[in-house]
């Protein structure tokens, strides 16, 4: 077997990932569960804070969920409510100070939040803040909210909440929790997916369904776009609605981001993405033997390509999943070693054969380059990559990190050079229009930002607060 890993930079970086639980006795441990099964939308820094309904606990640090929380951590943290987060850092840098959920002290009693998204005009709120006296701790986006709700005359959470989010645009699902109550947002543009969830007595909020799944808790629906929903000894319900004239779901979150085990924008993330590959295979179909993925986040397109086409599936990319943060580099000079930590070419599979390959996207190309050039010498006589989503030609600004415009490869090069560049011997992207039919929604209520440059939501500042 030969390896390549994916460049750190040549994938888009995962957002954050919010989860929130009313009325358990063991709050803070269903909170990590659900944390666990949100890891894929944040790897560097994860944190629980809890309420015991008079006092909070709290615990956040970097890392893996699994590595922050210790039992002994677990047990500190008391309480029937609990808020969590996992972080990947898309506006301020990575650093602890900005882990969330951030707690702060208010005149209305403490405060956690926990935000998934960005804000697009958070720099020029912070700077206009900034001098009128306000002092930020952290460098991230999340901070600006609870700034102008600290200098909102509303004496009511609710109230100073609306006239803090009257000022900020840009995308934000937010869990907020006080001693005695949690609420959830959503922002009116609907861009990052949220969720309410019952588990017997107890209320679940977490941005996707797959945590819901691991502690037994059943989907009550999602939380409308503009939606503010309180949640305390009173059950769910919404206490405030702010306009929201059209939708704009993000429709990567269906390409790549979202477990295929969930459920978000009230569709199946595994059936969209199985019938993106089917539409993949009808535009653009090629002559082979195999058809294999790029693991893990193809492994469902593919198995659309293979069941429109015809070509059986075959596993011939393995991916590792126990690499660690870091690892020892062999003194000598092998070539790509840097590049062979993640993914291993099973040779016996494309010894010989024609293979289309699926990925789910081609972002700066140098991990595409390796990974063609491993399957080659692993023995595959051709190498068709199909692609099911269309050319990345600009970045977002709502909450994943993107590179700038001119380090993504479909602004500099034509499709025939990417190929050329990729030494493949054919290369198509699914069209756009095959894209959002597959979602079998209206394709009005997507952001596709990231494939056409059209921003739906302004862009002030590209909300880079740090």
């Amino acid at each position: 077997m030969n390896g390549v890993t994916r460049d750190p930079l040549d994938v888009p970086r995962e957002e954050c990932g919010v989860f929130g639980i009313y009325n358990h006795k063991e709050a803070a441990r269903l909170a990590y569960l659900g944390l666990q099964q949100l890891q894929h939308r944040g790897q560097e820094s994860a944190g629980i804070v809890t309420s015991d309904g008079n006092r909070f606990f709290a615990h956040v640090s970097m890392g893996l969920v699994a590595d922050v929380f210790k039992p002994e951590a677990l047990d500190r943290l008391k309480g029937r409510m609990a808020v969590g987060h996992v972080r990947y850092a898309t506006a301020g840098s990575s650093s602890l100070a900005n882990a969330q959920p951030i707690v702060v002290a208010t005149a209305r009693g403490p405060m956690a939040i926990g935000h998934n998204g960005n804000l697009t005009n958070a720099m020029t709120l912070r700077k206009k803040m900034e001098s009128l006296g306000s002092i930020f701790q952290t460098s991230s986006d999340t901070e600006v909210i609870l700034h102008l709700m600290a200098k909102s005359p509303a004496r009511e959470i609710v109230t100073a909440l609306k006239d803090a989010l009257s000022q900020v645009t840009g995308a934000y699902s937010l869990v907020i929790q006080t001693t005695k109550s949690l609420y959830a947002v959503r922002d009116p543009w609907g861009v990052r997916p949220l969720h309410l969830g019952r588990l017997n007595g107890s209320l679940v909020v977490a941005s996707e369904t797959c945590a819901f799944d691991i502690i037994g808790a059943k989907l009550v629906r999602e939380v409308k776009p503009g939606e503010i929903v309180a949640i305390d000894h009173r059950g769910a319900r919404t206490v405030a609605q702010m306009p929201s004239p059209s939708k704009a779901h993000c429709v990567f979150e269906y390409v790549y981001f979202a477990r295929p085990d969930s459920h978000i924008f009230g569709k199946s993330v595994y059936e969209v993405r199985r019938e993106m590959g089917r539409q993949l295979a009808r535009e653009a179909p090629a002559k082979a033997d195999i058809v294999v993925a790029v693991p893990d986040s193809a492994n469902v397109a593919a198995v659309g390509y293979a069941d429109e086409s015809g070509i059986p599936l075959e596993i011939g990319l393995i991916r590792s999943h126990y690499r660690g943060r870091t690892f020892i580099e062999p003194k000598q000079s092998i070539r790509d070693f840097g590049a062979r930590m993640k993914y291993a070419a099973v040779v016996e599979a494309l010894k010989g054969r024609r293979v289309v390959v699926i990925d789910d996207s081609i972002v700066r190309g140098t991990t595409s380059r390796k990974l063609i050039r491993m399957l080659r010498h692993s023995g595959a006589r051709e190498i068709h990559l199909r692609i099911s989503s269309p050319p990345i030609m600009g970045p977002c600004f709502y909450g994943i990190d993107t590179p700038q415009a001119r380090e993504l490869i479909a602004t500099r090069m034509s499709v025939e050079k990417i190929r050329q560049y990729l030494n493949t011997d054919s290369l198509k992207y699914l069209s756009l229009e095959g894209m959002l039919k597959a979602t079998g929604r209206n394709p009005k209520e997507f952001c596709t930002a990231c494939f056409n440059t059209r921003y739906p939501i302004p862009v002030e500042d590209a909300g880079r607060v740090a």
